[in-house]
């Protein structure tokens, strides 16, 4: 892949703003349907060009069927939505074999796709399903391809995984351990509305008319920004930033805060680092800039990191969330070593 060039390059320039004007485009779409929620907007997009998969925790209601499918309409992308239940078998998910008989009545297998064959999946309700379940999907979204049998099926490309989870409702509920949820680039928390917005959101579902969006792009322009972020260059100093904050949240190293000692177990492994990088590129190319700054880092830390860090037993005890952690980390590593 082509390094991305300066930005006095004016090939390099054309590009940087032909994606900064389609993220907007997209975005301004998605807004027509979606009322509030501006940050879970920019994090599900930050993560489909990123080329990372989202967990999306919130209570039911609060838009996130809606946000996927409008997402899916607005980038001409095949949809699928999977109900997770704890009766939820691997194959419902990935697909089978099944018999046919031909015309002649001979009978062969014919491999029958399950829903995960499409660009966008929302995996509602994650952690109702049983571990080997979920598996299955994960399994998915780390190799981008599905094994039946002997065969190995590639998915659709770009391919984006939307999880969702309650997390009030526990009863019932098979939680996602550690390792599984670090193969999501983002964890976004969805917020209740306002009250300017829920009035909106009466205004929008109630009336005669629905909200309609218009395709902006599709595939394989999502494919090349994805490109387009990947060619961003990051400065040394930057990387080694980016390290010093993943370091910083072990409690084994000197690094980090007090907090991070009193109330982390573990730390982000190396993808949380890939993550902080990704992010923060896909930041840079959405203000206008071929270079990632700072700035891009902080603003997608807690996004990025909340859901790879470990909390005690004290932490529970003590009501810290990994926000806080996250917020003071943040504070102490300086930007220049």
């Amino acid at each position: 892949m082509a390094a991305m060039p300066n930005e006095t390059d004016t090939h390099g320039a054309d590009r940087i703003q032909a994606f900064a004007a389609d993220y907007d485009r997209i975005a301004s779409e998605i807004r027509r349907v979606i009322v509030g929620h501006e940050r879970v907007i920019d994090d599900v997009l930050t993560c489909l060009f990123g080329g990372g998969h989202v967990l999306l925790e919130g209570v039911p209601g609060l838009g996130k069927t809606l946000l996927v499918r409008t997402l899916a309409e607005v980038l001409d992308l095949s949809f699928q939505r999977i109900q997770f239940t704890p009766d939820l078998m691997p194959a419902d998910i990935t697909g089978t074999n099944v018999v046919v008989t031909d015309d002649t009545g001979g009978k062969s297998f014919r491999f029958e796709p399950g829903p995960i064959f499409a660009h966008l999946v929302l995996a509602d309700e994650i952690n109702r399903a049983t571990p080997k379940t979920q598996s299955a999907v994960l399994e998915a979204m780390q190799e981008r391809t599905v094994s039946t049998g002997r065969e190995t099926r590639p998915l659709p490309a770009p391919f984006l995984v939307l999880a969702t989870q309650n997390p009030i409702e526990m009863e019932g509920t098979y939680p996602l351990p550690e390792a599984q949820l670090d193969r999501f680039l983002f964890k976004v928390r969805l917020e209740i509305s306002s009250a300017p917005e829920l009035v909106a959101i009466l205004d929008r579902t109630t009336g005669a008319e629905t909200p309609r969006v218009s395709r902006v792009a599709d595939g394989a322009r999502i494919l090349a920004m994805r490109e387009t972020v990947r060619a961003v260059t990051a400065a040394e100093h930057v990387k080694e930033y980016i390290a010093r904050l993943v370091l910083a949240m072990h409690p084994e190293t000197p690094e980090g805060p007090e907090a991070v000692r009193r109330y982390v177990r573990y730390g982000p492994s190396p993808r949380g680092a890939q993550a902080l990088l990704l992010g923060a590129k896909v930041l840079a190319l959405r203000d206008g800039r071929a270079n990632v700054a700072f700035d891009d880092v902080a603003a997608v830390t807690v996004p990025a990191l909340r859901h790879r860090i470990l909390l005690s037993f004290e932490a529970l005890a003590d009501g810290v969330a990994p926000e806080e952690i996250l917020e003071q980390v943040l504070a102490s590593v300086p930007r220049s070593a």
